[in-house]
């Protein structure tokens, strides 16, 4: 993972996207990677796997859309500070637009457009492995105090 020294995330908003979210078991069992964590800006990574698929050679919209959930809670957890007292968090709302079919490898990138204490709203975007646009996404999440 790297991380822009200029918008570093705090050490709670790393262990909560490196541990929770990207750490989950189901990010896990995807080969979710975190590529790049920047306070209000996150950029994932998912290798394509025949496993994922739901025709030959095309990945399986719910993988994409898995994909896109952790993104958008990485992206809100990467504003966390300690003195937040953020105790947890949900994706309140994901909507998608599928725009090609992810027949490659995928990064999503992930960017906070407006937070507030007790929420995000992101927008996302997702790619493969040629840079071609293959859905679009914003996700609404909530943080709990």
């Amino acid at each position: 993972m790297s991380v822009s020294e200029s918008a570093a995330p705090d050490g709670v908003a790393r262990d909560w996207i490196e541990g929770v979210l990207a750490g989950s078991p189901v990010a896990r069992s995807l080969g979710i990677e975190v590529l790049e964590v920047r306070v209000d800006r996150v950029r994932l990574g998912l290798a394509f796997r025949d496993d994922l698929t739901t025709v030959p050679g095309v990945l399986h919209g719910g993988v994409v859309a898995t994909l896109i959930d952790v993104a958008g809670a990485s992206a809100s957890a990467s504003g966390l500070t300690a003195g937040d007292g953020a105790t947890g968090g949900a994706t309140s709302h994901l909507s998608v637009a599928y725009l090609a079919p992810a027949t490659s490898s995928l990064t999503v990138a992930a960017t906070v457009r407006h937070r507030t204490r007790s929420g995000t709203h992101a927008e996302v975007e997702v790619r493969d492995a040629e840079e071609r646009l293959v859905a679009t996404a914003t996700v609404t999440s909530r943080v709990f105090h």
